[in-house]
């Protein structure tokens, strides 16, 4: 039975001299494998829509639990934007990787579309690193480090909410204010707002730099200390930028 999915290719590996094996990110059944059966042939109309981060739909042969077989594609967006940008490319390896690895810790459907989304606004020219933060924010609860907001990590006060820390694991008050590092109170703000908002439905992004890296470095530290995954696209992406 042939199916359409909609999907992007996060992985592909050789098989034989002319086929391929594809890794493929769907929005109706997570990720498949798929056999490309000779698309490494010069003579192959399916070489250009197999390569590394094609989005489109796929029809496939498909088989539950076993290789599925490529059919054709009909490609959705080449990310143009994307790819003529070396940070961009870094931004898409670090996103898709990302969002694989949050898809195995809970297989929700709405990773793709988050993944996507994103993406999508990346490439029609939106701030790629306030946009990687935003996704950042929204995997937490897909990955069970979600973080409470309603108050202070420490004692759960809703007043005098003075910092962030990822250590701590969120908003800090004054009471229980040690020596963390203080940030803008507009950075305490974002981080609520990239909580609650909607990446399909962003039509401006204007964040001052100082609180969009301050927020960056917060996930960061979070990340490393809550959600235990290391991925060498995050580290190649910091090099990219100079970090």
């Amino acid at each position: 039975m042939v199916v359409k999915l909609e999907g992007i290719i996060v992985r592909t590996t050789n098989y034989g001299e002319t086929s391929l094996i594809l890794d493929l990110f769907t929005k109706e059944l997570g990720i498949i494998g798929i056999m490309a059966k000779g698309v490494k042939s010069l003579k192959s109309k399916l070489r250009a829509y197999t390569m590394k981060f094609t989005y489109g739909f796929f029809y496939v042969y498909y088989k539950e639990g076993k290789l599925s077989i490529l059919k054709e594609v009909d490609l959705i967006n080449p990310f143009k934007r994307i790819h003529e940008d070396l940070t961009l490319i870094s931004y898409l390896n670090y996103i898709t990787e990302l969002s694989v690895q949050t898809w195995k810790e809970s297989e929700n459907k709405e990773i793709f579309s988050f993944m996507i989304n994103t993406l999508k606004k990346i490439n029609e020219g939106f701030d790629s690193f306030v946009l990687t933060s935003i996704l950042e924010m929204k995997y937490l609860p897909f990955l069970g480090v979600g973080m409470d907001l309603s108050g202070c990590a420490k004692c759960g006060n809703t007043h005098n909410i003075v910092t962030i820390d990822g250590d701590v694991g969120g908003l800090v008050c004054k009471n229980c204010y040690t020596n963390e590092r203080i940030v803008n109170p507009k950075t305490i703000q974002l981080l609520r707002i990239y909580e609650k908002i909607s990446i399909s439905s962003i039509t401006k992004l204007e964040i001052e730099e100082k609180s969009a890296r301050e927020l960056s470095t917060f996930l960061e530290v979070y990340y490393a200390r809550y959600t235990g995954l290391y991925l060498q696209s995050k580290d190649f992406l910091k090099k990219t930028l100079d970090f």
